[in-house]
C-alpha cells in the first residue's frame, strides 16, 4: 500500500510540474527563496524564520506563491517587506493553504465522478466516488476553535469512503484509486499566496519571516569529576530538534533564551509558544557567543549549519575545566503528606496534633558551584538536565545523578539534588508539644539524629521549618542554627566517622 501511494505522489509531482503556468491564475511564477535560511530557535518550542525572496512587481496587483515553509507556520505572523526601505510592499491579500494532497483529499476532488481503481493482478474497474471519507484536521483550526470542533472532526474523519461500482455501493475503496488529472486545487505541500502592490514597481530582494512551531532546543550539561576531589570539568551542549516539515540549509542560527510570553491556544492546551520578534545580528569567536537580549539570553551559533526536517543536532556551546564545586549533605526531616494538608492554614497547623511529626530518613546529597568567571565558567546557563559522572579506580566513569537547573545567570550559585546519601541516616521525633489557646501560645521539643557510616566525617546541614505560628523564638537548643528565612532555619552539624550527632531545640509560638 505504501509503495502505490508513493508512486501515486510521483505521478502527482509530475502532472503538476506540466500544469505550471498553464492552470495557475498567478501573473507571475512561484516565488523561489536564493538566499540562506535564518532563524532563532526559542526554548519554548517555536521559531521565528527568516529567509530573503526575489519579487519581481509589475504596476498594478500582482499575484505570487511561495511554498518554501514549514509545516506548522502561523500565518497571522507573517511579515514581507523590502529590508531596505526603497519598496513599500502591500500585502492586499494572503492565503494560508495547509492541506497538502494525499489520497483521500485528492479523492475528495473527484466527488461525483466515476475513475479507474487498479486491483490486484493489474486489472481494473470503474467506480463512482459518492463519498470519499476524508475531513481535514487543521491544526489551526483545532487551535482557534476548541475541543468542540477537535471533537466533531475525530467523529467525522471516521467516516469511509462510498464507492458505486456496478449499479452497487460499497463501503471502502475497490482497490487503489488512478486519478486522471489533477484540479487547480490540488497541492504537494503547504504554501502561501499573496496577492502584492507597491510604489515602486521592479525587482528587489524582500526579507520574508514568520513564527513557527516544530521547532525546539533545550541545553544539557556533562559534569565529570576525578576518583576523588570537587574539582569538576563541564562540557554544556545544545541540542536542536526540527519536526517542522521543512529543511532548512546552511542556516544561520540563534538560540533563545528565557520566559517569554506568548498567548496560548484556546484548544490545544499543550502546545505553549512566544510571542517573539524578529532579531538579527553576527556571530564571531568561539563555536557559540552570548550576549543579552531584552530581558532574556541570546546565544549565537558561529558557523552556518544545515538542520533537516526530523533531525535532531548537538552543538557544543560551552566547556570548562577545573570548575569547583562542593558536596552538600541536607536533612529535612519532617515527612509532610502535601495533599493532605492542602489549603490548610496556621489555625490548622497549631491545632493538629500530629502535623508534621513523621520521620523522614533520608539525606540529600546536592552538588553546588558558582557560575563566576573565577570559576571558569560565568555564561549565563540556560536552563537544562546536568547529569554527574565521577571517575572510578580503574578510569572509567560512572553516572552518579541527574537534575534539572533553571535560567541560571553569571555570578549566581547553582546547587542540584543528585539523590540521597547511602551511608547517611536520620531520625526525627518530637518529644514535647503543648498548646494553650487562651494564651495564644504553643511550645514544641524536637530531637534529630543523624547517622554517619562513612570512613570520613561529614558536615550535613539540619533544616528544620517552624510551621505552627507567625511569631516564634527557640528557647533551647543544642546546637548554633542559621536563620535562612521567616519559618526556616539550619543548624550546621559535623557528623564523626562512624558516629551519631544529636540535635535537640525547643520552639515556643504566639499568636
Amino acid at each position: 500500500m505504501m509503495t502505490r501511494f508513493v508512486c501515486l505522489l510521483l505521478l502527482l509531482a509530475s502532472t503538476l510540474a506540466q500544469k505550471s503556468g498553464q492552470a495557475s491564475s498567478f501573473s507571475q511564477s512561484e516565488t523561489k527563496s536564493t538566499a540562506q535560511p535564518s532563524l532563532t530557535i526559542y526554548n519554548q518550542n517555536f521559531a521565528v524564520v527568516r529567509q530573503e525572496i526575489p519579487l519581481d512587481l509589475k504596476p498594478g496587483e500582482n499575484q505570487a506563491t511561495f511554498n518554501d515553509i514549514t509545516y506548522h507556520l502561523e500565518p497571522d505572523s507573517v511579515v514581507l517587506r523590502d529590508s531596505s526601505g526603497k519598496h513599500s510592499v502591500q500585502v492586499l491579500e494572503q492565503n494560508y493553504r495547509a492541506d497538502p494532497v494525499n489520497e483521500y483529499s485528492l479523492l475528495s476532488l473527484y466527488e461525483g465522478r466515476t475513475i479507474e481503481f487498479q486491483i490486484q493482478g493489474g486489472a481494473t474497474v470503474k467506480g463512482k466516488v459518492i463519498r470519499s471519507g476524508y475531513v481535514p484536521h487543521n491544526y489551526f483550526a483545532m487551535n482557534r476553535y476548541g475541543e468542540q470542533y477537535y471533537q466533531a472532526q475525530m467523529s467525522a474523519g471516521s467516516e469511509q469512503p462510498i464507492i458505486e461500482v456496478d449499479g452497487q455501493l460499497r463501503f471502502g475503496l475497490p482497490g487503489t484509486p488512478v486519478f486522471p488529472d489533477l484540479t487547480a486545487e490540488t497541492i504537494l505541500k503547504p504554501r502561501l499566496e499573496w496577492v502584492l502592490r507597491t510604489d515602486k514597481p521592479g525587482a528587489f530582494p524582500a526579507e520574508f519571516s514568520y513564527i513557527t512551531g516544530g521547532l525546539s532546543w533545550e541545553a544539557d550539561y556533562n559534569v565529570v569529576a576525578p576518583e576523588k576531589g570537587d574539582v569538576m570539568d563541564i562540557v554544556g551542549w545544545v541540542t536542536m530538534d526540527n519536526q517542522s516539515g521543512k529543511t532548512f540549509t546552511d542556516a544561520h542560527i540563534k538560540l533563545m533564551a528565557g520566559d517569554v510570553s506568548k498567548i496560548q491556544p484556546g484548544a490545544m492546551k499543550a502546545m505553549v509558544y512566544a510571542r517573539a520578534e524578529v532579531v538579527s545580528g553576527a556571530a564571531a569567536g568561539p563555536p557559540v557567543t552570548e550576549k543579552t537580549f531584552d530581558e532574556y539570553h541570546l546565544y549565537t551559533l558561529d558557523r552556518r549549519t544545515t538542520l533537516r526536517d526530523r533531525e535532531t543536532k548537538q552543538v557544543e556551546f560551552i566547556r570548562a575545566a577545573s570548575v569547583g564545586t562542593k558536596q552538600i549533605y541536607i536533612y529535612d526531616g519532617a515527612r509532610i503528606d502535601a495533599s493532605r494538608y492542602y489549603g490548610w492554614n496556621w489555625d490548622n497547623f497549631r491545632n493538629d496534633h500530629s502535623y508534621g511529626t513523621e520521620s523522614n530518613p533520608k539525606i540529600w546529597a546536592m552538588r553546588e558551584f558558582r557560575n563566576s568567571e573565577a570559576n571558569h565558567l560565568g555564561m549565563p546557563l540556560p536552563k537544562g538536565r546536568v547529569r554527574f559522572y565521577r571517575r572510578n579506580d580503574d578510569g572509567q566513569i560512572e553516572f552518579t545523578g541527574e537534575n534539572v537547573i533553571e535560567h541560571t545567570p553569571r555570578d549566581e550559585t547553582v546547587r542540584i539534588y543528585t539523590g540521597n546519601a547511602f551511608d547517611l541516616a536520620g531520625e526525627r521525633r518530637r518529644v514535647d508539644y503543648s498548646i494553650d489557646g487562651n494564651k495564644r501560645t504553643a511550645t514544641e521539643s524536637f530531637e534529630i539524629k543523624v547517622r554517619n557510616h562513612k570512613k570520613e566525617p561529614v558536615a550535613v546541614r539540619v533544616v528544620e521549618h517552624l510551621y505552627r505560628g507567625e511569631n516564634w523564638e527557640i528557647q533551647v537548643k543544642s546546637d548554633e542554627y542559621k536563620k535562612i528565612d521567616s519559618h526556616t532555619i539550619e543548624f550546621p552539624v559535623t557528623v564523626t566517622p562512624d558516629g551519631e550527632k544529636i540535635v535537640t531545640y525547643t520552639v515556643h509560638y504566639t499568636w
